[in-house]
């Protein structure tokens, strides 16, 4: 059997953490919740998971700050951080991926869309940001 992954879900809609969190331990990952920005980078650093999915709009620090700091940060810097957001415009998506997110889902999202960027962002290591 092998090993879970942990991923660490930043995000402040408690409703939403609790069905992400639900879902992916229901497929064997083993998931942390932060419900802000400034907590879910320090949770990031102190468990270096295999995985972060980030919301965009978070109290305390937004999603791009901590996606800053953790692409910034050589211990977490090679994490796939997958952004998962209501902002869908294709310029946010860009700049998203340009700080080093490694996917981008819109909300509301299904099952489908989360596992298939999960799958995706562990397989494949993090991106290097882009200036």
């Amino acid at each position: 059997m092998s090993t879970s992954h942990t991923i660490l879900v930043i995000e402040d809609e408690q409703h939403i953490a609790r069905v992400v969190k639900y879902n992916l331990e229901r497929e064997n990952y083993t998931v942390y919740l932060a419900r802000d920005g400034v907590c879910g980078l320090k949770l990031a650093r102190e468990l270096l998971p295999d995985m972060v999915l980030l919301d965009w709009m978070l109290p305390e620090a937004d999603g791009l700050e901590v996606l800053t700091e953790l692409m910034n940060d050589e211990r977490t810097r090679h994490i796939p951080v997958v952004m998962m957001t209501a902002r869908g415009a294709d310029a946010d998506a860009d700049r998203a991926t340009q700080l080093g997110a490694s996917a981008y889902i819109t909300k509301p999202f299904d099952n489908h869309t989360l596992f298939e960027a999960v799958r995706g962002s562990l397989s494949h290591p993090a991106s290097t940001p882009r200036s």
